[in-house]
């Protein structure tokens, strides 16, 4: 005994996280030039140790449960445990290893626990129901109203109203779905790092432009290879398959991605039957027919048939104009050297962007130079500053957790501290794809203190190389739009609870801001600020920015009802009214290919290869917290529509401007601010004066169609 409490001290005295409440860093920022791999197990231990004990004391405190010491204590329960996993999952996404993905695996058990253990107690469920039962009674403002509903939701549906048979079975599927979910997303990051193609000769990268093949040169002297080296990662995916005349490469290319943990030895597709089955029977234990009417319930949808209602409305509005543009571009292929019968996924891309090039002669190379990454920094911050009075200072005492991430302080319009602001471009091997944001530290007040946020934004942006700085392209730039519109979600929040701050809101209304922000990309106000060519200073030229617009609608449909796709796809899965049931015949792979294939297809606009399945590597629903929740996006962005149609009025109006002041302090107050303080509909309707409609998003996509009212 005397041993082990020795090696905890020991452990203790140098492990950063035990001492997290007196660390001397800025803002109390993480440590991480100190902290190591072998810092998380044993903080987390002591964390979910120090989390169990802060819910014995609410249970246990002898006083009559009251909002303070029931529901405010249990909200503001587990602090370090806050702290450990803000660090640790923030770099299991960002900055991983081997030794990171294992401990996570380890992880996902004990937490699933820990949670369970909580969400189960029934003395803690008991002080909490009795303060639920009185709340007409308490005089409670409409944050601390809906913190408690919401928890005491939370606890209702995650069994606290379960027999003990039940409760024991909710333990065992939620700690199965946590290391299903958790392998799931291993699985995709590994079959991504693990494929490649090495050319070795450069005719092969006709079409290529001299960036995109310094890329794939500098991926292979990553490896210790001459050549020029393909990858999975966007920065290699997009243009190989947007430029080169190789069909036959990026016919290879599309199908490593298509078919990415299809099978063989990353093969998810079991996995995936088996997620599927016991979110089925996790919503089966509340009494829900699926597992979307579960999730659903606290939405802006709050339904699977308004889920159904919107993608039925947007693929009657958009299939149409799909099946329009891919016709046309088939005929433009064939009439450009493509020989086969019909157009191929592998090449869409190709010629798509060759026509959009002869309808508008303009490219991402036409506009790359406009976009260098300093610009593009200075346009993004800039935009805060107009419409919110923001302002961004580097801080090179901020430690960070790889060289290339730089740290800001964030300040107000009156020059009052907001938050930490971490800004990570460039994709890494230890760096999952895709571009994201979180939070390292939420905001929250206790004891009159407003502790203010950390927020990172993670992308995967295109490299500078020997000969050139970063050169971003146009939709890299609109990416940056739209995980600084998360982050600027997470800054401005002035929330008194950390569980309703910022981006803690339904998942159909949290790409509003995100979305939002996108729009400011086409326009030529905002440009004009920042976007100037990287050699000469030029700014971008009217005749650039107006092919640019007349662009914009170009294939609009098209993405539209490949989005669509994603959210029907995920819908099938997670409306299964009974276990999905293996074709034994056809095996595994094939039953869940086939199924997907037949949800996808009432908005298939192209030809269905066989054997391929993005489901395999659709982490944003197996393991990234949007299943039953992707219909989202489309959902988040009819409401962007209509919000920035309230400064696209303002703008037209004599001597308006898109930096609408009064526009963008309505939109802060009632949407950035509140954070999930109020229902999501109230909060939009406060700030926009009724009720969205798609119309202006049918107007933006240029889609002539009956306008709904």
């Amino acid at each position: 005994m005397a041993l082990a409490t020795t090696v905890l001290a020991a452990t203790a005295a140098t492990n950063p996280f035990f001492d997290y409440k007196n660390w001397k860093t800025p803002h109390g920022t993480y440590p991480f030039n100190e902290i190591h791999a072998e810092h998380y197990m044993p903080a987390f231990d002591e964390a979910f140790k120090q989390g169990l004990q802060d819910i014995d004391n609410i249970v246990n405190n002898p006083a009559a449960p009251t909002f303070a010491n029931t529901i405010e204590a249990y909200e503001q329960a587990g602090e370090m445990l806050s702290m450990v996993a803000g660090c640790f999952f923030n770099l299991a996404s960002a900055e991983t290893n081997d030794t990171i993905q294992q401990l996570e695996m380890e992880l996902s058990a004990k937490w699933s626990e820990y949670s369970s253990t909580i969400l189960l107690n029934e003395g803690l469920f008991k002080r909490i129901k009795a303060v639920y039962d009185q709340r007409a009674k308490l005089k409670l403002n409409k944050a601390q109203t809906k913190l408690l509903e919401d928890i005491y939701e939370g606890f209702a549906n995650n069994g606290a109203n379960l027999n003990d048979e039940d409760k024991e079975t909710y333990r065992q599927l939620t700690a199965k779905l946590s290391q299903l979910t958790t392998q799931y997303g291993q699985n995709v990051l590994k079959a991504t790092n693990a494929w490649s193609m090495l050319i070795t000769d450069e005719a092969l990268l006709a079409g290529l432009n001299d960036d995109t093949k310094a890329i794939l040169r500098a991926n292979a002297q990553k490896k210790g290879q001459e050549g020029w080296l393909l990858n999975l990662k966007p920065t290699t995916t997009i243009p190989v398959m947007q430029d080169l005349d190789n069909r036959d490469i990026r016919r290879e290319l599309y199908m490593a991605s298509a078919t990415k943990c299809v099978g063989g030895e990353f093969d998810n597709t079991a996995i995936i039957v088996e997620i599927a089955n016991t979110r089925l029977a996790l919503a089966n234990l509340f009494g829900k027919k699926t597992y979307a009417e579960k999730s659903l319930y606290k939405t802006m949808a709050e339904t699977p048939q308004n889920v159904y209602k919107l993608l039925d409305q947007l693929r009657d509005a958009y299939m149409p104009a799909a099946l329009e543009e891919v016709k046309e571009l088939e005929e433009y292929a064939h009439a450009h050297g493509l020989y086969a019968a019909h157009l191929q996924p592998w090449d869409f891309s190709y010629y798509s962007k060759k026509l959009k090039q002869e309808k508008y002669a303009i490219s991402d190379d036409d506009l790359r130079p406009y976009f260098e990454l300093e610009s593009v920094k200075k346009g993004v911050f800039g935009l805060a500053e107009k419409l919110y009075g923001l302002k961004f200072k580097e801080n090179k005492k901020i430690q960070v957790y790889n060289p290339e991430v730089t740290a800001y302080e964030v300040y107000d319009e009156k020059g009052k501290f907001l938050a930490v602001y971490y800004a990570d471009f460039h994709p890494r091997d230890g760096k999952r794809g895709g571009a994201w944001m979180n939070d390292f530290q939420p905001q929250y007040i206790k004891n009159g203190k407003d502790h203010r946020p950390h927020i990172v934004n993670v992308m995967n942006f295109t490299r500078p190389t020997a000969e050139k700085p970063a050169l971003f392209t146009y939709d890299e730039v609109r990416t940056f739009l739209h995980e600084f519109g998360h982050a600027l979600h997470g800054m401005l929040t002035r929330c008194q609870y950390a569980a309703q701050s910022g981006t803690n809101v339904p998942r159909d209304f949290v790409e509003l801001p995100s979305q939002f922000n996108e729009n400011f990309i086409d326009e030529k106000e905002f440009l004009d600020t920042f976007a100037k060519h990287y050699k000469t200073g030029e700014a971008l030229p009217q005749e650039l920015l107006d092919k640019m617009h007349a662009s914009q609608t170009y294939h609009a449909a098209y993405a539209c009802v490949r989005q669509l796709s994603f959210g029907y796809l995920d819908m099938s899965w997670h409306t299964l009214e009974q276990p999905f049931e293996v074709n034994q015949t056809i095996g595994t792979v094939e039953s869940v290919v086939r199924f997907s294939d037949k949800a996808m297809e009432q908005v298939q606009v192209m030809p269905t290869v066989p054997g391929t399945q993005m489901c395999c590597a659709f982490t944003h629903i197996f393991s990234g917290g949007y299943a039953a929740g992707y219909y989202s996006y489309k959902w988040s962005e009819l409401l962007d529509a209509d919000a920035f149609s309230v400064f696209k009025a303002a703008q037209q109006k004599k001597n308006g401007t898109i930096f609408d002041k009064k526009a963008a302090k309505r939109f802060r107050e009632n949407i950035l601010e509140k954070g999930g303080t109020e229902k999501a509909m109230d909060l939009y309707k406060r700030f926009r004066g009724g009720e969205p409609t798609i119309n202006a998003l049918l107007e933006r996509d240029g889609i002539k169609v009956k306008q709904i009212k």
